[in-house]
């Protein structure tokens, strides 16, 4: 009996697929076309075991459609571009062109004794001026029909890797490569224009039939739908061409918990009173360090800077503090907010480390317990029994109380409904040198 022996075997016949090109694929209208692309490698320089099993699997399904009479195309491309090449040609002394295409032929050479049914002839990098030519031609386009722009914006700087971070690449407020320390700095940003479609986007997950329940619910909360009052609370006395602080709030039904106002650390007035203020300059700065991950930002712990100026309440009343927060963030909403300790965690152990009043708004229907050490948030579904409402309510839920309070702040001149969504535009954070020009 003889023994397979591969060495033998899968080189004979992978060398007759070379010379007979059965793997080519070839534009005829005789047979179904099918188009068959897994994810691209980083050319590391070593393939391995997961390697193996991604262009297994799609080779299985390119093998069955060819068996099938099926036109197949099965490229092979190479994700190129990145920092590490750069950071490994600085370590070498060379230059990320020749580390990268030295690593592609080496994983070509480990991939081919696989035998995957691939057209090598469709192979390219993104490296190669082809394809990233193709890439910018396509960016023209989205910036000629307005869908990408440039805006100042805060990022997540690595001072030693000198390039932009996104938030994930952030660990504990430190380079996930680089263990520096990340800096938030203003710097100019190109952006593509995704909010614009936030209600088009979100709309189109009814249509989604085959995809998973929690998957589709995952992206309308991502997209964040809301509907909230934007309003302006007038400063008591004006600040350097500043009138007053505009917020924008989803729970305007707690106004009158209102306890203080917190701005971000780089909201306009903010950066405007700490240029007169070293002592707030340095508070800013040290906000500017922190891990700006929705994830770091509930654990961190809340600190403040109470800024010595006041807003008029319009609820009537004693004027409201204003504070700077570290827990305030410029990318959503306004960059100021009303804060309600009684029914937001977060406002709630600011109130308490500050000492700033705990007002509370509602309570459950049959508890007249006030807010101790944690706030109390009942589902917008709940009926809750309401304190000094100003829209006048007494038992109502609280989506109910949103609604009438929305309303009666238009009737009184006192601010806009309006609907905002979570879904930010994309900042495009591009490497120092080894990436697409």
């Amino acid at each position: 009996m003889s023994s397979y022996s591969p060495a033998e075997i899968e080189a004979k016949w992978q060398e007759a697929w070379a010379k007979g090109e059965t793997f080519k694929a070839v534009a005829t209208a005789d047979r179904p076309k099918y188009y068959v692309l897994e994810m691209f490698p980083y050319p590391s320089g070593r393939i391995h075991m997961g390697h193996v099993r991604n262009y297994t699997m799609g080779d299985v399904i390119a093998r069955y459609k060819l068996s099938t009479g099926h036109n197949v195309l099965h490229p092979m491309g190479w994700d190129a571009f990145g920092m590490p090449a750069e950071n490994a040609a600085m370590a070498i002394g060379g230059h990320p062109k020749e580390w990268t295409y030295d690593n592609i032929a080496t994983m070509r050479t480990q991939m081919k004794p696989l035998g995957l049914s691939i057209d090598w002839s469709r192979e390219f990098a993104t490296c190669d001026p082809e394809y990233y030519g193709q890439q910018q031609a396509l960016f023209l386009d989205m910036l000629a029909n307005g869908l990408v722009y440039r805006k100042n914006a805060m990022v997540n700087w690595d001072p030693v890797d000198m390039t932009v971070l996104a938030n994930e690449q952030v660990i504990d407020g430190k380079g996930w490569r680089s263990n520096a320390e990340v800096e938030r700095r203003e710097l100019t940003q190109w952006f593509f224009n995704i909010s614009s479609m936030s209600h088009e986007l979100l709309s189109a997950l009814d249509g989604l039939e085959n995809w998973p329940a929690k998957v589709r619910l995952m992206q309308e909360n991502w997209i964040g739908q809301s509907r909230g009052l934007e309003m302006t609370f007038p400063l008591t006395t004006p600040q350097d061409g500043h009138e007053g602080i505009t917020v924008y709030t989803t729970r305007p039904d707690t106004l009158v918990g209102a306890s203080f106002i917190g701005l971000a650390a780089n909201h306009p007035l903010t950066q405007s009173l700490a240029a007169q203020n070293p002592a707030l300059a340095e508070f800013c700065a040290e906000c500017k360090k922190m891990d700006t991950t929705e994830a770091a930002m509930e654990k961190a712990e809340k600190k403040g800077f109470d800024t010595g100026i006041t807003v008029q309440n319009p609820l009537g009343g004693a004027p409201l503090p204003v504070w700077v927060a570290n827990f305030v963030m410029m990318d959503y909403g306004t960059g100021a907010i009303f804060a309600c300790p009684a029914h937001d965690q977060r406002d709630l152990d600011f109130a308490r480390k500050y000492d700033l009043p705990v007002i509370d708004t509602f309570f459950a229907l049959n508890d007249d317990t006030p807010v101790t050490d944690v706030a109390f948030v009942p589902a917008k579904t709940e009926t809750v029994r309401w304190v000094n409402q100003p829209a006048g309510l007494q038992e109502a839920t609280g989506q109910e109380a949103i609604d009438a309070t929305i309303d009666w702040a238009e009737a009184q001149g006192l601010g806009i409904g309006k609907t905002q969504y979570r879904l930010r535009d994309w900042g495009l954070s591009r490497q120092r040198y080894w990436g697409c020009p």
